[in-house]
């Protein structure tokens, strides 16, 4: 659980940013291409407590995504683990 909570909140330190950088690019260059001008509020989206949500979600998910399969873990007796293996 602790190695998924560690995986998620770098996934969130990395893919926050990444997407701010993807919208940043995709969005003028499309509005370019189609010859229009977007207004600010489809532009300017990002703001700093708003991105604390997302950062969060991304370690939520990364645990809720490893508790299943960690609690059927914690129930297997030694040799039934051995014996999987």
């Amino acid at each position: 659980m602790t190695s998924m909570a560690v995986l998620g909140a770098v996934g969130s330190l990395l893919d926050v940013p990444l997407g701010m950088a993807a919208h940043q690019l995709v969005v003028p260059r499309t509005a370019a291409a189609v010859d229009i001008t977007l207004p600010s509020y489809m532009t300017d989206v990002w703001h700093a407590p708003q991105l604390a949500l997302p950062a969060l979600a991304g370690v939520v998910i990364a645990v809720l995504g490893a508790l299943v399969p960690a609690r059927r873990a914690a129930r297997l007796t030694v040799a039934e683990v051995l014996r999987s293996e």
